[in-house]
């Protein structure tokens, strides 16, 4: 019976301190010096992960098809004090996806900043995603199991 009672208090414990992590807690800024888009983030699961990665540093680019809930949205989330911009965009249509990841870079400081934050002094394109993906489908990558590859230009993995 004792030992029950020790578990069952190691346990709460432990609950204790997974509850305070993830309702912020001594919350750090792992996404400091990031941007996340995040699609159909004007409510519901979209908007609580639009605000958690904001909360945790980010710099978050909301979208609707509506701009009403946008504007609804961005205003909500600069009123708690989080780094947050919108647009609308229907993902169904490419040129509102072209416009929704165009959005980040068109402010210059911001760019020039964060191509100073990585060691390899440039912003990454698709391309460096691209080759990585194709060396690990080859068969010179057939060694290798179980490992992360960050295509981040020189930025710590914290993963």
């Amino acid at each position: 019976m004792r030992a029950a009672g020790q578990l069952l208090r190691a346990c709460s414990q432990t609950w204790k301190s997974v509850r305070m992590a993830s309702t912020g807690v001594e919350r750090r800024k792992p996404l400091e010096n990031k941007v996340a888009l995040v699609t159909a983030s004007t409510d519901g699961i979209g908007l609580a992960i639009a605000r958690r990665l904001a909360q945790d540093g980010a710099h978050v680019v909301v979208s609707s098809r509506k701009q009403e809930n946008v504007d609804r949205t961005v205003a909500t989330l600069q009123g708690e004090g989080l780094s947050v911009t919108g647009t609308v965009c229907h993902v169904g249509k490419a040129e509102d996806r072209e416009r929704l990841v165009a959005m980040l870079w068109m402010d210059k400081a911001r760019k020039e900043y964060m191509k100073e934050s990585l060691r390899i002094r440039r912003l990454g394109n698709p391309e460096d995603c691209a080759g990585i993906v194709s060396f690990l489908c080859s068969e010179d990558a057939s060694y290798i199991t179980g490992e992360t590859v960050v295509v981040g230009g020189g930025t710590a993995s914290r993963l």
